[in-house]
């Protein structure tokens, strides 16, 4: 239990642990726009694709 209550202590007091808290923060959050992403591009697949559409992938079958 002792080793739970340092690893907190580190990860909230200490400036390595906020910024690994921070990082690990930001990569689970890109890691989750990435995934909805994907799974709105699979729902939407028929969308006609106008001037003003941009493809976060950049796999365009029409070019």
């Amino acid at each position: 239990m002792q080793a739970i209550a340092d690893f907190f202590t580190w990860l909230f007091s200490d400036k390595v642990g906020v910024l690994c808290l921070i990082a690990g923060g930001i990569v689970i959050c890109l890691i989750i726009a990435l995934l909805m992403e994907r799974k709105t591009k699979r729902r939407y697949f028929n969308h006609e694709k106008t001037d003003s559409d941009w493809d976060l992938f950049g796999d365009d079958e029409d070019e």
